[in-house]
């Protein structure tokens, strides 16, 4: 199997041993206590569950800048965004303290995480601004949700290492569905896969997303496909999680083979970080166990900040030869031609005009479903649009 990024072996942060998890809630109970945000909750999932390996914490401000500018860490890891615990305000909180972090987005803020300070820093304005920039490269005349909610966390850095105690709300409410890096890489072993394609979506799939994943293995040969999509935080008016889930589901369970995919999902909040984004997402692939991860228009992106293909374009252009093992699938857009009767790749169809292809907006298939309006079947499977439709009606009534 592929390893996993940095290391020869994944090393997930969360603590396993249930005496020793026990211990450490024990002691939390009697520690300072720090209220994080919902970024960093998510962060601490992610190293938690194995995607950040092979990180053992959150980042000080020399790595940050240099994650932001460079793609690595001062010691030369190869590393595409900077993974922080930012604060408005750390009160006595100082380095050597032991420190208990505690869940904004659970019910009484329960322990997640205890952590061992070994730096408190003050980002500037100057360093706030890089990161910014460098991550999210938003465009000057358009608000960005990325860089709206990096900057709303405050400018305090707490860094060091963290031992995580739980994986907050994401294996209560999505028990079917939340898989560690570790969980996915003992079942891809199970099943006896080799060569696994990774989708990430934080959508549901219509019929293009579904023929996509399909040619993706049928020209890489692949024994697997793992869907993976995103649980945590989005921006308002995307499709919850719950919906999304059940739709894929049901187009899983109707139209691939029984051993060929497999549904899972990740605790993360997106970061609407585009191409840096997209590498961020190639890591947590590979420390997942994928040997190969579909990248297609506008990979992570967010209204018009980002070219069609940018979020390919960094593989060729940043990020540095065998950093990565996992290979990009590079997708163009997919959509059902009318000449062909089947769905393909526009960039493949060179003799089709925009006419010959079923070609529809977010905003009228949203219209359509809260109509309870199915889209036409060259767009959506019917059983998927039906799980929308109720759920658009739902929220309409």
């Amino acid at each position: 199997m592929i390893k996993p990024h940095g290391s020869d072996e994944l090393n997930p942060l969360f603590v396993y041993d249930p005496a020793e998890n026990e211990a450490l809630q024990k002691e939390a109970e009697t520690l300072p206590s720090l209220l994080v945000s919902s970024a960093t909750a998510a962060n601490a999932v992610m190293l938690g569950a194995g995607y950040f390996n092979p990180l053992t914490g959150y980042m000080n401000k020399a790595d940050a800048l240099s994650v932001a500018k460079d793609m690595k860490t001062t010691d030369g890891l190869f590393w595409p965004t900077p993974v922080l615990n930012l604060v408005e305000d750390a009160g006595d909180i100082k380095a050597g303290d032991r420190i208990a972090l505690t869940d904004p987005n659970v019910e009484g803020n329960p322990i997640l995480a205890v952590m061992d300070v070994e730096a408190v820093e003050e980002f500037s304005d100057d360093d706030i601004e890089t990161i910014a920039q460098n991550v999210y490269r938003p465009s000057p005349d358009e608000a960005h949700p990325g860089v709206d909610a990096f900057k709303a966390q405050g400018k305090v850095l707490l860094s060091g290492p963290i031992q995580v105690l739980n994986f907050s709300y994401f294996l209560t409410e999505f028990p079917d569905t939340f898989r560690t890096a570790v969980e996915i890489r003992n079942e891809i072993a199970e099943r006896g896969w080799n060569k696994v394609v990774a989708f990430q979506t934080r959508n549901p799939m219509h019929l293009a997303h579904e023929e996509l994943c399909h040619m993706a293995m049928d020209r890489l040969g692949c024994d697997g496909l793992v869907i993976h999509m995103l649980l945590g935080k989005l921006k308002p008016g995307d499709i919850p999680a719950p919906v999304r889930d059940a739709a894929i589901r049901k187009m899983v369970e109707l139209y691939f083979p029984e051993n060929s995919a497999m549904v899972t999902g990740y605790g993360f909040d997106m970061l609407y970080a585009g191409p840096k984004e997209a590498v961020l997402h190639a890591v947590f692939r590979q420390n997942m166990g994928a040997t190969h991860f579909i990248i297609g228009r506008d990979h992570a992106g967010v209204g018009d900040h980002y070219g069609a293909f940018d979020a390919q374009e960094i593989f060729d252009k940043e990020v540095p030869e065998g950093a990565l093992e996992i290979e990009i699938f590079r997708a163009d857009h997919t959509a059902y031609s009318k000449k062909l009767n089947k769905v393909v790749m526009m960039c493949e169809a060179p003799d089709h005009e925009k006419e010959d292809f079923v070609l529809l907006s977010g905003t009228k298939v949203r219209e359509m479903l809260a109509q309870g309006i199915a889209p036409p079947k060259e767009f959506s499977r019917p059983e998927v649009a039906q799980i929308l439709m109720d759920y658009y009606q739902s929220i309409n009534k």
